[in-house]
């Protein structure tokens, strides 16, 4: 899902499914990471870029409320 909706631009729905991820034990960081990287190869940098930024917003959110 996280792939898909960065390679559409819709990070709306990427946020949500990013902090929804992160904070149920989904996925790691560390494999966030790893698939925006993937994102990157596949989708094109800026989608890649796009979503490295996106994905820090919602971990600082995320850091900011213990």
């Amino acid at each position: 899902m996280l792939a898909i909706t960065a390679s559409l631009g819709r990070w709306e729905e990427f946020r949500l499914h990013v902090r929804a991820g992160l904070t149920s034990g989904g996925f790691t960081r560390d494999e966030l990471k790893e698939l925006l990287m993937q994102t990157a190869i596949y989708a094109g940098v800026p989608a890649g870029n796009t979503g490295f930024a996106e994905a820090a917003a919602v971990m600082k959110e995320i850091d900011a409320a213990g």
